[in-house]
């Protein structure tokens, strides 16, 4: 029977987009759903700032009126225009093991942005943040932490026989919180900036939080804004906003800020993984699930800490700063009997060899390997990889 492509704009349709991994993940062993809140939130005008000036589009597939396939298109007002050709969005994709399905989706996603003046689409990808629902799993081992996509190994044939080429990998690198993990020059820089009194790492203190969230933004706007394509500054109001989402699960002794003569030079954000607790949730958070929410935070042992992100201001890199973060914050962990075993870095691109080596130096391994892909509408426009940073 043919497959009908039906756009997503009522209650059901919305649900259906929301059930159909439910469907094709039911014998995954590590596949775990996420909040069905969370999934809506993207598209919620209210509840994604980036759709005020951006766009998106959902769709399914149906077959002998069964869901068979999803897809959304969208344009992100920040990143649209960074490119040498306007780039929009997809993701969210899922489908059975059809080419002509999975075409399908495809070329709605096409014939949508080429509306829009778009002329080529990174997928899958997320409209928002890159540590969520971001890249095609490719490979690896272990259960996903939050956030992170899980997809069968067709998928990718689904993807590069329609014409996606690899634009970068992303990986996710796992270590335990063990200094002896930590490599002789992680360990000789740490302690050397140790010796320097100007220098200082301390973690995030609630009864202070208003002190380390401006100096989250002041950290932030520095060091990321002109390497990540579409990175814009962030206000006060946007990181308050960001903090007080994350109250409930975040935990100080993950956060870690440097400075230098007191001045915000670094941070290294960490958060419990939440799939720990979401693993026999099914996607919603009832009353009992919250309770179980509490129960997991204080008294659960052994869990696995989110890398959320990394960063130095230019003028102090090279320079150990991130030696000193990590070799601080294991060394606390030890001494306190720190209540995560080991940490997970799901997001360092290999477009960033820096943070690579890092990774290396503190004895973590590539556990995971997602791909980012490009598709340009022009197929004889010349394709080129995502451009190496920190050169």
């Amino acid at each position: 029977m043919d497959f009908k492509l039906v756009e997503v704009d009522s209650d059901i349709t919305r649900e259906d987009f929301l059930k159909l991994p439910i469907k094709l993940y039911k014998n995954h062993k590590t596949w775990i759903r996420p909040l069905d809140s969370d999934i809506e939130n993207v598209f919620d005008k209210t509840k994604n700032k980036l759709l005020q000036k951006g766009d998106c589009i959902r769709y399914l597939i149906y077959q002998n009126n069964g869901c068979v396939g999803r897809v959304a298109a969208f344009i992100d007002p920040k990143t649209v225009n960074v490119y040498d050709q306007p780039t929009g969005g997809m993701g969210f994709f899922e489908c059975i093991n059809d080419q002509r399905a999975a075409s399908m989706l495809f070329d709605a996603c096409k014939k949508w942005l080429l509306a829009k003046g778009v002329e080529a689409m990174d997928g899958p990808i997320n409209l928002g943040d890159r540590n969520m629902w971001w890249g095609l799993y490719i490979e690896g081992e272990g259960r996903p932490v939050y956030g992170m996509s899980i997809h069968h190994d067709y998928y990718k044939d689904l993807f590069e026989a329609y014409g996606f080429k690899l634009y970068f990998k992303q990986y996710a690198y796992k270590t335990e919180f063990v200094l002896d993990n930590l490599s002789e020059i992680i360990v000789w820089k740490a302690k050397r900036l140790e010796q320097n009194k100007s220098y200082s790492v301390k973690h995030f203190e609630k009864a202070n939080s208003d002190k380390y969230i401006s100096d989250f933004v002041e950290i932030y706007n520095k060091a990321w804004i002109n390497d990540i394509p579409g990175a814009e500054e962030i206000s006060l109001d946007d990181a308050n906003n960001i903090f007080k989402e994350l109250k409930p699960i975040l935990y100080d002794k993950l956060m870690w800020f440097a400075y230098y003569e007191d001045k915000p030079i670094g941070f290294f954000i960490m958060m419990p993984d939440l799939n720990e607790f979401l693993v026999n949730v099914n996607g919603k958070l009832s009353l009992w699930n919250k309770l179980q929410f509490i129960n997991y935070k204080f008294f659960k042992k052994n869990k696995n800490a989110l890398g959320l992100i990394f960063g130095v201001i230019p003028e102090f890199q090279k320079r150990g700063i991130e030696a000193a973060m990590i070799y601080k914050f294991c060394g606390y962990g030890v001494d306190h009997k720190f209540p995560f075993s080991s940490l997970e870095m799901n997001w360092i691109g290999d477009f960033n060899p820096r943070m690579m080596h890092v990774m290396e130096h503190i004895g973590a391994k590539v556990v995971k390997t997602h791909h980012t892909y490009r598709y340009m509408f022009d197929r004889n426009i010349e394709f080129l990889r995502s451009p190496i940073i920190g050169k």
